[in-house]
């Protein structure tokens, strides 16, 4: 298996306060990997380390073969698209695809020119005119068309509206297609992981949490309703991931391998929001995370 972004033990800290730590991580190439957590987990710092934004305060970070920016050759391996979907309100859609030029050697104009007559944007207005969908797309043009070998998107679609970002994420999956990209992409919103993502990582409190191919993860994961009961008289193979009880009944998200035997219980297939709200509770002393870190 190649790898697109590999990180062992990878740790970053401001001050005192470490914003991901023991990261190990192995994601392989020509997937749509989604990453997923609560506020603060150490998702934009992961992918600005991935985008040579930052450097490590431990551990080490492969990305396309080749350590994040440490040259000309290296960053145009990675495409970027930060959490505000940067662009420069001052300049015409235009001058971003002639400064998109000067700045990538390996720059695909006639791709970014024929993207952005698709998406109906006037090459004369000013980005600070646009609408946040378009300036989503004018910076997804700018990734895109420099050809990288991965891209990274740190939520990109968080501002948009419910269209704009389908349209968006429509858009990213037909570009990954006929390009052959691995991507990156940060989202609070699981919905739409779940219409683009096939490889999931799931980080919370700066730490990797889970990670693996979706359907993988889908098939090893199940919900078991019975009679109330101790969590810990399962058998060895059945890890608990979450436990809620009323007097009579118990409810828990187990990770197995296995078949499950007990009589005793239902079983029963398990969502991707479920499922990494169970790992979101996990480490949590007492609280359970709220839906809404998802919205």
């Amino acid at each position: 298996m190649t790898s697109v972004l590999r990180a062992q033990g990878l740790g970053k800290k401001y001050h005192r306060d470490w914003v991901l730590t023991g990261c190990t991580l192995d994601v392989p190439a020509g997937h749509v990997t989604g990453l997923v957590g609560p506020n603060g987990a150490g998702k934009s710092t992961l992918l600005n380390l991935a985008a040579g934004m930052l450097a490590p305060t431990s551990g080490t970070i492969e990305v396309c073969g080749g350590v994040p920016g440490s040259g000309a050759e290296q960053l145009a391996k990675v495409g970027f698209v930060a959490q505000d979907t940067p662009v420069y309100a001052g300049l015409t859609v235009a001058e971003h695809l002639r400064l998109g030029a000067r700045l990538n050697a390996g720059w695909d104009d006639a791709l970014a020119r024929h993207r952005i007559e698709r998406l109906g944007l006037d090459p004369d207005r000013r980005a600070g005119k646009l609408s946040g969908g378009q300036r989503a797309q004018l910076a997804l043009t700018l990734a895109i068309a420099k050809r990288p070998e991965l891209l990274l998107l740190d939520e990109p679609v968080a501002a948009l509206d419910p269209l704009a970002r389908r349209e968006f994420l429509r858009d990213l999956m037909e570009t990954v297609v006929e390009h052959g990209l691995s991507v990156v992409l940060a989202s609070h919103l699981i919905a739409d992981l779940e219409r683009v993502c096939d490889h999931l990582i799931v980080l919370v409190a700066a730490q990797v949490r889970l990670t693996g191919e979706v359907d993988e993860l889908l098939a090893t994961h199940h919900r078991l309703t019975g009679p109330r009961r101790d969590e810990t008289s399962l058998p060895a193979d059945q890890e608990v991931i979450s436990a809620s009880h009323t007097d009579r009944q118990s409810t828990l998200v187990v990770r197995t391998e296995g078949p499950i035997l007990d009589p005793a219980w239902t079983v029963g297939a398990i969502g991707l929001e479920d499922l990494v709200l169970a790992y979101l509770a996990r480490p949590a002393a007492g609280l359970r995370p709220s839906l809404e870190l998802l919205r």
